[in-house]
């Protein structure tokens, strides 16, 4: 867990967020024993950025992962920097109810929660066998 929470919290250096100036890392463990990591990307035209989590997501497919087994994401202050709601839905398409979200600020883990946790009663994969 240490190392996926280091590589989160140094992934928030090279975010794009040249409007909000939020800057957040994620980085994911998955189901080959390989680690991504991802960034957001922000984007004049709003809706068109892109989450730290879904840029983790994306290098993990790319990669040939296929399953999460737990995500850290970081950002900067005493706030928790938990997914956006869409994001939720993404680690839950590509992880379990048990999948493990770390949540870092810049110091270190801040709070540990279960996509179960952040989406209770949510919608997935095994919904549609």
């Amino acid at each position: 867990m240490k190392k996926l929470v280091k590589k989160a919290i140094s992934s928030m250096e090279k975010a794009y967020a040249p409007y909000s100036n939020f800057n957040v890392g994620a980085a994911l463990l998955d189901d080959k024993g390989q680690i991504h990591c991802g960034v957001n990307v922000e984007n004049a035209a709003f809706p068109c950025g892109t989450c730290a989590e879904q840029s983790a997501i994306s290098k993990m497919i790319f990669s040939g992962g296929k399953h999460i087994i737990k995500i850290a994401v970081a950002g900067k202050g005493k706030i928790l920097c938990t997914p956006c709601g869409a994001c939720r839905q993404r680690i839950r398409e590509f992880g379990s109810k048990e999948t493990e979200i770390i949540i870092c600020n810049e110091e270190g883990v801040e709070k540990i929660f279960t996509i179960e946790d952040l989406l209770p009663q949510n919608f997935g994969p095994d919904n549609l066998n």
